[in-house]
């Protein structure tokens, strides 16, 4: 791999919300969509940021991909919940969704959890479905005033020896 496709796996450091929060927002905001600019505005109309949002990503395990100093994509996990996951668009196709998932589940495993479950976005469904989550079912969810649609999905984990 040369330096430009390279990326490394991490926790999150401490000070580092923001620049995730900046992550989420234009994979939400500039990547591939099903949703509308109206449905993508309503689920995220500015990049996170702030006390209240480290917060919730310091009560989750974060896993980075960090690529030239700066994260390129993230995935947070609650207990066996998959909060959230997203990836820098110019990022995405290069193997940092895989790999922060092989990640995620062999935390989960060496936790004792025998399951994921995510609530998963209409792009975000075939990159879950090809690490194995099964569709639980179809959901429509509300934001302000937008419907985006969206499906739980899961995944059994098998213990690796």
């Amino acid at each position: 791999m040369d330096e430009a496709t390279e990326f490394v796996l991490r926790d999150m450091i401490a000070g580092e919300a923001d620049a995730l929060g900046r992550v989420m927002f234009r994979a939400i905001r500039e990547g591939p969509s099903a949703y509308t600019e109206a449905q993508r505005a309503a689920w995220c109309a500015a990049p996170y940021a702030g006390d209240a949002w480290a917060g919730k990503l310091a009560a989750q395990i974060v896993a980075v991909a960090e690529a030239q100093g700066a994260p390129v994509g993230f995935v947070t996990r609650a207990g066996a919940y998959v909060d959230l996951a997203f990836v820098l668009p110019e990022w995405q196709g290069r193997g940092v969704f895989s790999a922060l998932c092989a990640r995620t589940e062999d935390d989960a495993r060496a936790a004792g959890l025998h399951r994921l479950w995510v609530h998963a976005s209409l792009m975000a469904q075939p990159a879950f479905a090809a690490k194995g989550f099964v569709v639980v079912q179809h959901e429509r969810d509300e934001r302000f005033g937008e419907y985006l649609d969206r499906a739980e999905m899961e995944k059994v984990l098998i213990a690796c020896d």
